[in-house]
């Protein structure tokens, strides 16, 4: 870039290619009406300044944006997995995404509020907190789909996994192990976990075992002090089924930080299937969502709303089991 103060415009790379403003906003806009020569001086005269096009201002000029904005948890390990498919399945559609991002200093009003602002032509939001009223009003103005939350609110398209048979996938594996004493720790009020409560209480009682529920949470801090009531109440308990890979992750810290070895005393199942679970020294088993099948029918649910074309109920999407270290037959111990 130049010695210049401000940065680089369009009328700043017209002067330097010698042609009008008009002619440069073709070129940046991939528009007909501009030679391969004349392309070539424009970009590298925007390239020698430093030019960077505003893609706001030219989206808030289109009639359709073909902008689809995502509001997701930056706290959720799953959710950056899911992202990471959107992309490639926005890409396909012929569509662009944002991002919106809700974290504990900016709530999730915020994030939907700024993609309304960008002109986002359908809202994707990542197992949102939101009330279902909240969701329908939202609907009224532009599609909403919802991902990984079971919900009914009118107008409202769902696409999630179906959380109660990757519960029931999780318990079965370890009664096929030979376990019958199983406890759930639950993610309380967190999206699909509900479900997964629903799922592991189904198959337990299929199995004629009793259900064991204790309270815990979503994050790796409400693994550990799960695991420190876990340790201190010493329940006659061989296995552990957990909402998610990020609370299995902390539990799994405190238990190998006690005398209880994992797998041989206790077995332990999480659910996502995240980065993380696969590391080596983790080596969790856990419940896979199909996050490229998420992804594809939610782009899929995006489109058909946007033409306007006959809609239909998406069906929960199956997840599977993948097998690692921290599941085994039971031991002998008491």
């Amino acid at each position: 870039m130049s010695g210049r103060d401000r940065p680089a415009t369009m009328e700043d790379v017209a002067r330097m290619a010698g042609v009008s403003r008009a002619l440069v906003s073709i070129v940046y806009r991939d528009a007909p009406g501009a030679s391969a020569a004349t392309r070539a001086r424009v970009l590298a005269a925007g390239s020698e300044l430093g030019y960077r096009p505003d893609h706001r201002a030219r989206l808030l000029g289109r009639s359709r944006t073909r902008l689809l904005g995502v509001t997701f948890d930056v706290q959720a390990p799953f959710h950056g997995d899911l992202v990471e498919a959107l992309y490639s399945a926005a890409e396909a559609a012929g569509y662009d995404l944002t991002l919106s991002a809700v974290a504990p200093s900016r709530q999730e009003c915020r994030a939907v509020q700024s993609l309304l602002d960008y002109r986002c032509e359908a809202l994707i939001l990542l197992g949102p907190q939101l009330s279902g009223s909240a969701l329908s009003t939202l609907a009224e103005s532009q599609p909403v789909i919802v991902v990984g939350r079971k919900v009914r609110a009118t107008g409202v398209d769902v696409v999630r996994t179906d959380d109660a048979a990757g519960s029931r996938l999780a318990v079965e594996h370890l009664l096929s192990l030979g376990h019958r004493q199983i406890l759930h720790v639950d993610g309380v009020r967190a999206s699909g976990a509900a479900e997964r409560r629903t799922g592991y209480r189904t198959a337990m009682r299929h199995a004629d075992l009793p259900a064991r529920v204790q309270e815990g949470g979503r994050t790796e801090a409400d693994g550990a002090d799960a695991a420190k009531t876990f340790l201190n109440d010493a329940p006659p308990v061989t296995a552990v089924t957990l909402f998610n890979d990020r609370m299995a992750t902390g539990f799994l810290d405190t238990i190998r930080q006690s005398s209880l070895r994992v797998p041989h005393d206790l077995s332990v199942v999480g659910y996502d299937n995240t980065t993380i679970a696969g590391l080596s020294h983790i080596s969790l088993t856990t419940v896979a969502q199909n996050t490229a099948a998420l992804a594809a029918e939610t782009i899929s649910t995006a489109h058909t709303r946007l033409t306007n074309a006959p809609t239909r109920p998406t069906p929960p999407i199956a997840p599977t089991l993948v097998l690692r270290s921290t599941t085994a037959p039971p031991s002998c111990r008491t």
